[in-house]
């Protein structure tokens, strides 16, 4: 297990590395003249060109991209162009809080995804059918659209949440509670639909086999079966699909959050990318690639727990 584990953090480096590379590439090659764009059409040649020396524009390509390489290895990713605030201490701030929304949101996603799959897979009939209609429903409708009709109904009409904002759960945890129920709910209704349907159709497939059989004839009860044995095989794929919700849940926050006036990584994204305040883009795609990695490797491992094939694999 443990060089399954630093062969996934090899590969997860390489990643973060070809990843970074290439987002920085292509930024500083997509962004024409940095410096006029910041200081407007109305600054002269000489401002541009000694915004262009501070900021180390006025270098080759190269040059800057290996510098920039170098404190980011060290967790130095520069300053934001328009706060001079570091970067990483921008991404600290809100990190937490937007990390708290997902990792909500995969385990409300997680718990109920796989109840509907289970009960869509053992009942059939309509009970198969409702949630079949409820995945392909979760999977239509946009997530901004369900949290625009969440704040109306449970925080504007019915007054059960607040609106918009976020309490530290530090602060409070009941306060803390009731700003996030309603992104987590928002983000979760669609990822909810595709676990769903994984785990459903996983453990129809699992129950068709041969063994599943095997162990019913030996007088196995139909419930020990079903969770001890049919779940840990066929939770290999739902914890795939999984890995890759959480992938979506991190681009969703970035407008649930601004739905809901929540500060966390979302403000800041939309922000500096409309600005082009690319040091600040550029720890944002190696914080959320990172996330991505880890998340991948925790995931990898489950599946291996699960499954003792794709531990031996």
């Amino acid at each position: 297990m443990l060089r399954f584990i630093l062969r996934r953090l090899l590969a997860g480096v390489i990643l973060l590395f070809a990843v970074s590379s290439l987002a920085y590439l292509l930024l500083y090659l997509g962004a024409g003249d940095i410096a006029r764009q910041i200081l407007g059409q109305e600054a002269t040649q000489e401002q541009v060109q000694q915004l262009n020396t501070r900021l180390g524009l006025d270098q080759p390509l190269l040059t800057r991209y290996f510098g920039w390489l170098a404190g980011a290895v060290t967790g130095d990713f520069g300053a934001s162009w328009f706060t001079n605030q570091p970067v990483i201490a921008a991404i600290t701030s809100r990190l937490a809080v937007t990390l708290s929304l997902v990792i909500g949101t995969v385990t409300l996603t997680a718990i109920v995804g796989t109840a509907l799959g289970v009960w869509a897979a053992r009942k059939r009939g309509a009970a198969d059918r409702t949630v079949q209609i409820v995945s392909v429903l979760g999977f239509a409708i946009p997530g901004f659209l369900i949290a625009i009709f969440l704040v109306n109904l449970f925080a504007l009409n019915l007054k059960l949440f607040r609106p918009t904002g976020y309490i530290p759960i530090g602060t409070s945890f009941t306060g803390w509670l009731s700003t996030v129920t309603l992104p987590i709910i928002a983000l979760a209704i669609g990822a909810i639909a595709a676990i769903a349907a994984q785990v459903r159709g996983s453990v129809i497939d699992t129950m068709r086999q041969d063994w599943v059989r095997t162990l019913r004839s030996r007088g196995l009860s139909e419930n020990r079966v079903l969770y001890k044995h049919v779940l840990r095989n066929a939770g290999g794929p739902a914890l795939a699909v999984l890995a890759v919700q959480f992938v979506g849940l991190l681009g969703g926050a970035v407008i649930v959050e601004q739905i809901f006036a929540i500060p966390g990584l979302g403000p800041i994204a939309t922000q500096s990318t409309g600005q082009g305040d690319i040091p600040l883009v550029m720890g944002l795609v190696v914080v959320t690639a990172a996330l991505v990695v880890v998340v991948n490797i925790v995931i990898e491992i489950l599946h291996g727990f699960l499954n003792p094939k794709a531990r031996i694999s």
